[in-house]
């Protein structure tokens, strides 16, 4: 709850002057061109410093209340059970890691872009590959058989290598990617400003989340998933 009233509080924002609302969003939204190196690169507001932040402040900025909207929907399910998980320190730490691997999916594929790129969509696809590896196991948060909130997220979760042998995750991931793949390839857009979904840097967040759960999860795992740590995290 208090990442979505950051979220909410940020995209007060809009209530700025436009000139004042676009200078925000150049110096704390993502925009690969910074990175350019050569002769013609374009000089951003921000400086040296935006290289750095925007890897992370890019994710706390949304274009429109349609877009915030359509994240915190999907960080709901997946984001609440995560931050019963993790606690708020380890939560927050998460969704910065997941954003960052999001931009650098982003700037690999985006080279020279020069329109910012903005939204939690990356962490937020970090959140929901993170929860499965926990989401199916019996007395978790997707489980037909669980018990109250806490208790289901807390449940102990799978190895990396048990959770890609269960055909329930495997579906999951089969459906996630199939969206984000059409979502691709059809150049959908999310709100009325046109603006495209960034599906490679929702991928990044994805695959971050998928591998790097086990850095976070304070839960101790089951005797026959330690005993599988040494094929996979």
């Amino acid at each position: 709850m208090a990442y979505v009233l950051l979220l909410a509080a940020i995209h007060l924002r809009v209530l700025l002057p436009p000139e004042l609302e676009n200078w925000t969003i150049d110096v704390f939204g993502f925009i690969p061109r910074r990175y350019d190196t050569t002769l013609l690169a374009i000089s951003f507001p921000g400086g040296a410093g935006a290289k750095v932040w925007t890897f992370v402040t890019y994710s706390l900025l949304h274009a429109n209340l349609t877009h915030i909207v359509f994240n915190v929907l999907w960080l709901l399910p997946f984001g609440s059970a995560l931050a019963r998980r993790f606690g708020t320190v380890r939560f927050f730490a998460f969704m910065a890691v997941t954003a960052a691997a999001g931009a650098l999916a982003h700037l690999l594929t985006h080279e020279h872009a020069l329109a910012p790129m903005i939204g939690a969509s990356a962490s937020v696809s970090g959140t929901m590959a993170a929860a499965i590896r926990f989401a199916f196991v019996q007395g978790s948060f997707l489980s037909f058989n669980r018990g109250d909130a806490d208790a289901a997220a807390r449940v102990p979760a799978l190895s990396l290598v048990r959770a890609l042998r269960d055909p329930r995750v495997l579906a999951f991931l089969a459906v996630w990617f199939g969206v984000n793949i059409i979502f691709g390839a059809g150049s959908l857009a999310i709100g009325t400003d046109g603006a495209s979904v960034a599906w490679q840097a929702h991928i990044g967040g994805f695959f971050a989340g998928l591998v790097l759960f086990s850095m976070f999860d304070p839960v101790p795992r089951t005797a026959q998933d330690a005993a599988d740590a040494s094929n996979g995290s």
